[in-house]
């Protein structure tokens, strides 16, 4: 269980390290905004993509913390 542990919280920490950052460079990508401002559906897209990648990160670590404590 400490192995499948580890690799959930690695999983988790690539997740919040990655993902945010990736953010930032869509919403500064011409692509992201229309001649108004308004969101496209480029960034509305990436955002729900980062947001599912975020809430992967936290079930990841839940689980890993299940596993650590023998909830599993």
């Amino acid at each position: 269980m400490i192995v499948l542990a580890v690799v959930l919280f690695l999983n988790a920490a690539f997740n919040v390290l990655v993902w945010p950052r990736f953010y930032a460079r869509v919403a500064k990508d011409p692509r992201a905004r229309d001649a108004a401002g308004r969101a496209t559906v480029f960034l509305k897209v990436h955002v729900v993509l980062i947001a599912i990648a975020l809430v992967l990160a936290l079930v990841s670590v839940l689980v890993g913390i299940a596993a650590l404590t023998g909830a599993l």
